[in-house]
């Protein structure tokens, strides 16, 4: 079906953060399949856990548990701080596990104890899938409007405005509209031009969620396993209100999460970078009441927690750990903000995000000109915004990777946005086969 259109290239081959072309073009991945591919391409620690896992239970109905299954579950738990009586129901996808956590907002109790609320608040700008329930949490009418009517009960509040969301809370807004199940919010609304929340503004939801009886479900799909440099975006400094260097309840090595009892949701929906590739997602519950929303025949999925999709992830997560990549992430991504801020080109007008997960502010309406550039040049972006361009690249990222991507934003020309010549770039040493992490961005180099 054409549902996205032609592609821009077709890509067959992936070693680190780079992709070959059916012509044998190389590009600096700089969007990793939209923050997913943790690890960059055929990671060797990756495609041996899938590789031996498949080779020995692909899969099972969810009739049966495999250790793997277990494994990732407890895993996320740790890493998320969960409490006593929490649990994992795994998906294949981030529409699905909104899906889930959507279908948990239809079991909060009314506080009379007769029936239960139906009122789902959500944010402008919001994206949280394309499935209906989904669907009716994201903002976009484009999106919206072809498949109404959707699931109802769903309101959109301006995004990051304290007041509004104080007023949804309201006894006037309660008498009108009912009771509020759930509050549905993306830490940083990525498809809206990755825009984080205000400072203060994750804790009032949770201050408000929590007075008032109703859920704060955090849609991590896009924000979690490491893509800001924590575990979870809620983990942040900046969600906790701490400095940057302050580590509070940080181990060394990044081993153990950043805990605040007093900040934990009641969900955290999770996909995109948790299989590092594999299609793998997941809807934390934080806590007996929450997890027991959903009781036995409510939900589920066939696939989804598969034996396969579990190896994935525990290996996803195991590098990242192993190889301290949520410093790395921190470190490259300042450093890709601040080569990007103070490359002199004035038709860049700033930098937002966490981590590596940035978008680049334009001067003017071009971003889709940039990305045509971009990829010309070697570079796979994402023209996000009509004046902004994303970036999520892979976590192993290097020093010498981003100052590449931040030389050609150096080059483009400012008030236009036509491909910077090639001279720009640093030439890679054609005498050597390309290797992960090596500095350079050719999009001329010959496939090896």
């Amino acid at each position: 079906m054409d549902t996205f259109g032609p592609p821009q290239r077709v890509l067959v081959r992936g070693e680190g953060a780079y992709v070959w072309d059916a012509d044998g073009r190389r590009y600096l991945d700089l969007l990793a399949g939209i923050a997913v591919n943790t690890l960059g391409h055929a990671h060797p620690t990756l495609t041996a856990a899938i590789s031996a896992q498949l080779g020995t239970l692909g899969h099972t109905s969810n009739f049966f548990g495999t250790p793997a299954q277990i494994s990732l579950a407890e895993r996320l738990l740790a890493l998320a701080g969960a409490p006593s009586g929490s649990r994992v129901f795994f998906t294949n996808s981030g529409t699905e596990a909104l899906e889930a956590a959507f279908k948990m907002t239809r079991r909060v109790p009314a506080s009379s104890g007769a029936g239960h609320r139906t009122r789902v608040l959500a944010l402008e700008g919001a994206f949280h899938g394309r499935s209906m329930g989904a669907l009716a949490l994201t903002h976009k009418p484009a999106y919206r409007e072809p498949f109404e009517p959707l699931p109802g009960g769903v309101e959109h509040l301006p995004f990051g405005d304290a007041a509004a969301l104080e007023a949804a809370f309201s006894p006037a807004a309660v008498a009108e509209r009912g009771e509020v199940a759930a509050f549905v919010v993306e830490p940083i609304q990525g498809e809206a031009g990755v825009r984080p929340l205000p400072s203060g503004y994750l804790r009032l939801a949770r201050h408000l969620t929590r007075e008032h009886g109703a859920l704060l479900i955090l849609d991590e799909v896009q924000t979690g396993i490491g893509r800001t440099g924590e575990w979870f975006a809620f983990q942040s400094p900046e969600a906790l209100g701490l400095t940057a260097s302050s580590g509070t309840g940080e181990l060394p090595g990044d081993a153990r999460p950043r805990v605040d009892a007093d900040l934990l949701p009641d969900a955290v929906t999770l996909a995109k970078g948790l299989g590092g590739g594999f299609p793998v997602g997941a809807v934390i519950a934080f806590g007996g009441e929450a997890a027991g929303l959903l009781g036995r025949g409510q939900h589920g999925s066939t696939f989804g927690g598969n034996p396969v999709a579990a190896a994935a992830g525990l290996a996803t997560l195991g590098v990242i750990e192993r190889d301290g990549l949520l410093a790395q992430v921190r470190e490259t991504g300042e450093l890709l903000r601040r080569q990007i801020e103070n490359c002199g080109n004035p038709l860049i007008t700033g930098v937002r995000g966490r981590g590596l997960l940035l978008a680049v502010q334009l001067a003017e309406p071009v971003a889709a000109e940039v990305a045509a550039s971009a990829l010309a040049a070697g570079f796979i972006v994402n023209a996000v915004a009509p004046d902004a361009i994303r970036l999520a690249p892979p976590l192993i990222l290097t020093a010498e990777q981003a100052r590449d991507a931040a030389a050609f934003f150096a080059a483009l020309p400012a008030g236009s946005a036509t491909p910077p010549a090639p001279a720009t770039v640093p030439a890679p040493d054609q005498t050597t086969p390309p290797r992960p992490g090596s500095p350079a961005n050719a999009a001329t180099e010959e496939q090896p």
